[in-house]
């Protein structure tokens, strides 16, 4: 369900609750059908309750999006460092067909985050862990500091990825919780609304104040 959608159904049970509680007639004429006023306060909680939930569903979303913007970012620049070392190791590991795989410079690069993240630490590992591929590469200005630097950009996606993962999954429980307030609130409002039009159907201008317009 839409966002939008569901602010409107929460100001329409706002509306019908916060009034039915605000107007002494109202309130008597439902009090007959059973809608005293605690149960209009239980109502009134039901509707807090959903307001709430709506609200930390908007702000957990923001910290995913957000968390999500962080990780692309770290990955653009990562990723720009590493396929510019993978270009310069292809040209001077060239002909070393060990290093060449244990670089893995072969191939296509990994598209997913999970595959990019492991092929990058196999080549950054790897590099760092022999000699001879030291050597080479530094020929061409990648010396031990610069691979050990862009080293910490890829363990820095991999930080963000961690993040991005738990605000994703704290966005999707939120949306439960949210959703499962709202469809208690709408369980009670329905049946409150359909009373209410019982109990005022005599006055169609209490309905309104209800939020209740009946078809003319």
């Amino acid at each position: 369900m839409k966002n939008n959608t569901i602010d409107a159904k929460l100001l329409s049970a706002q509306v019908a609750i916060d009034n039915a509680l605000s107007n002494e007639t109202i309130k008597a004429a439902v009090a007959l059908f059973g809608y005293s006023e605690t149960k209009l306060l239980a109502g009134k909680s039901l509707l807090d309750e959903a307001q709430n939930k709506q609200a930390n569903q908007k702000k957990e979303y923001g910290e995913q999006f957000a968390a999500t913007d962080e990780l692309d970012q770290a990955v653009t620049e990562a990723n720009q460092v590493y396929m510019r070392h993978v270009k310069v190791a292809r040209i001077a590991l060239n002909g070393m067909r060990g290093a060449t795989e244990a670089l893995q410079l072969a191939g296509r690069r990994k598209q997913s985050y999970s595959g990019w993240i492991k092929q990058c630490n196999i080549f950054y590992t790897n590099a760092l862990g022999d000699t001879a591929i030291k050597a080479k590469l530094a020929d061409f200005g990648i010396d031990e500091a610069v691979l050990q630097e862009a080293q910490t950009k890829v363990r820095d996606v991999e930080a963000r990825l961690a993040a991005q993962l738990k605000e994703k999954g704290e966005a999707q429980e939120s949306t439960q919780q949210r959703d499962e307030a709202l469809e208690a609130l709408l369980d009670w409002t329905s049946d409150f609304v359909a009373i209410a039009r019982i109990a005022l159907e005599s006055d169609p201008q209490l309905l309104e104040i209800l939020g209740i317009v009946e078809p003319g």
